[in-house]
């Protein structure tokens, strides 16, 4: 595919660049419409299983799919990713009961996986190293466009529409990159046959089920020191360990375990972990300091993180043209990386009064840093391993940083609460009816001005002003927590800057053939 006209490698992106966006944004859509579809059909107390059910199949299919494209070629998963995908959506939007809006999501999340995992791949395919930066900025900047726009147009459906036109709005796009990916994509020689490692799969499978559960339930379903959570965690733990015996002994595993010999490999990989971990301090916990700590409504919290999603967007491209033009990467995640660190240290300092102008400024730094990062360690990956481990080294990245993204959340979910709680030991509350102060102690009800208003009324006129004492109070201790949030998510991303450091830096190839890869690095 390297030597095809660029004519037609550019059309065959802009089909790609299509099923990326179709898929993000069926992602990021859902996020503000689903309680108004969970107030419709019920199920509230599985809301999350609507996230983690697709988080988990995606996550899955993608490590399969990657090993699996590099023996039979991308085009065929990437279509029938699409039709999955299509088929998830269509069915999402006729679900009657939460249940059903689960699987049904289970089935997006299988054919999301795919289409990311192959599309990742497919510039890997059409470009040498050196001329995929621009392509991969790109392809950062689709998730961004879809996390900017993703939310608000799934707000406005669910106000203005039936619920259901959020799964089906897109389905058009789907359908046109599908036939133009069947007419412009050419088919791929497949390699000589090899023995698919069916049981490997399914190992590894479980393992990637049980990591990602344990870190979802972590703090929220069951305590981080429970029984359950404890054995999630060991059993993901011999899974793990049985799967690395299988991948040894089999002839062509699923996972070659001698690509993380491959220093370039095992680094970036690591830091992608660590980028996605720290990179939700930010996306997941600022909406909680505008909305709980200063009071705002979700409207301005979506408008203050539209800053930070334009500079990152613009950062990813500019980063990736740098690297196409010069070759280097290494200089761009460092100072990607150091004002990541540094918006994030700058968030930290924030006092549970400040403005929204200090907010914003704090969140363009964090943005362009996060931007100049993110295309870069696929890259790194790609440009370091032959180019017939491409799908499956492509896949290792991808979820390396789903991964991370996945411990980062729980983790710095479970920062956030014990510091707010311990802000609290010890201070002396006003006089309320208890279950009104109970009620206030979490931070997802102070995010609720509506539900912090109608609690109020529910109070003697004389008690008004105590009560306007306690959420005071609550705001202080959870602008603790953020703080300490943000604080984590900084250090995370010093030892990310770290790692980094330590990267190989080799050229960056001008072409895809075997015998240009430079073997010192295999």
């Amino acid at each position: 595919m390297e030597q095809l006209e660029m004519k037609k490698k550019v059309t065959i992106m802009v089909a790609v660049l299509s099923v990326m966006l179709f898929a993000a944004l069926n992602m990021t859509i859902v996020g503000t419409s689903l309680p108004k579809i969970v107030a419709d059909i019920g199920g509230m107390e599985h809301f999350n299983w609507a996230f983690t059910i697709y988080m988990l199949a995606s996550s899955i299919t993608a490590i399969l799919v990657g090993k699996l494209s590099d023996i039979y070629g991308r085009k065929p998963f990437i279509l029938i990713g699409i039709i999955i995908f299509v088929i998830g959506s269509l069915l999402c939007g006729f679900s009657a009961t939460i249940v059903q809006l689960i699987i049904f999501r289970g089935i997006q999340g299988f054919g999301g996986g795919m289409i990311m995992s192959t599309a990742l791949t497919t510039v890997g395919d059409l470009f040498s190293p050196r001329e995929r930066g621009r392509w991969q900025g790109l392809m950062t900047g689709v998730f961004g466009v879809s996390s900017l726009f993703g939310p608000t147009l799934g707000g406005v459906i669910v106000d203005n529409m039936d619920w259901s036109w959020v799964f089906w709005v897109f389905l058009p796009v789907g359908v046109i990159a599908f036939f133009m990916i069947l007419k412009l994509y050419p088919k791929t020689v497949q390699r000589n046959k090899e023995k698919i490692d069916y049981f490997g799969s399914f190992v590894l499978s479980i393992f990637i089920f049980l990591l990602l559960i344990g870190f979802s339930w972590a703090g929220t379903e069951y305590a981080w020191t429970s029984l359950e959570i404890i054995t999630i965690f060991l059993v993901s733990l011999v899974a793990l360990g049985i799967f690395i015996l299988i991948e040894l002994k089999v002839e062509s595993p699923v996972v070659p375990l001698h690509l993380f010999k491959n220093k370039i490999v095992s680094l970036s990989n690591s830091i992608a972990f660590l980028s996605g971990a720290g990179m939700f301090g930010v996306i997941m916990y600022v909406p909680f300091y505008v909305q709980g700590v200063l009071g705002r409504t979700a409207t301005t919290s979506g408008l203050v993180e539209m800053v930070m999603t334009l500079a990152l967007v613009a950062a990813s491209a500019l980063s990736g043209q740098l690297i196409t033009k010069t070759g280097k990467y290494k200089k761009i995640a460092l100072v990607g990386f150091a004002l990541m660190a540094t918006g994030f240290f700058l968030n930290s300092t924030l006092a549970a009064d400040a403005s929204l102008v200090t907010l914003v400024i704090h969140l363009l730094i964090t943005g362009v840093g996060l931007g100049l990062t993110m295309p870069i360690f696929t890259l790194t990956v790609q440009n370091a391993v032959e180019h017939k481990y491409l799908g499956v080294a492509t896949a290792t990245s991808q979820l390396s940083r789903q991964i991370g993204g996945t411990v980062g959340v729980a983790v710095l979910g479970y920062v956030m609460s014990s510091k707010m709680t311990n802000d609290l030991v010890g201070a002396t509350m006003p006089e309320l009816p208890s279950e009104q102060v109970e009620q206030l102690q979490s931070p997802e009800l102070l995010m609720d001005p509506d539900l912090v208003t109608s609690v109020q009324e529910t109070l003697p006129v004389e008690t008004h002003s105590a009560f306007e004492q306690v959420i005071s109070m609550m705001r202080e201790a959870l602008n603790v927590g953020l703080t300490t949030v943000f604080f984590v998510s900084g250090v995370v991303i010093v030892v990310a800057f770290l790692l980094t450091l330590l990267l190989n830096e080799i050229e960056l190839r001008t072409s895809n053939e075997p015998e240009k890869v430079d073997k010192n690095n295999l």
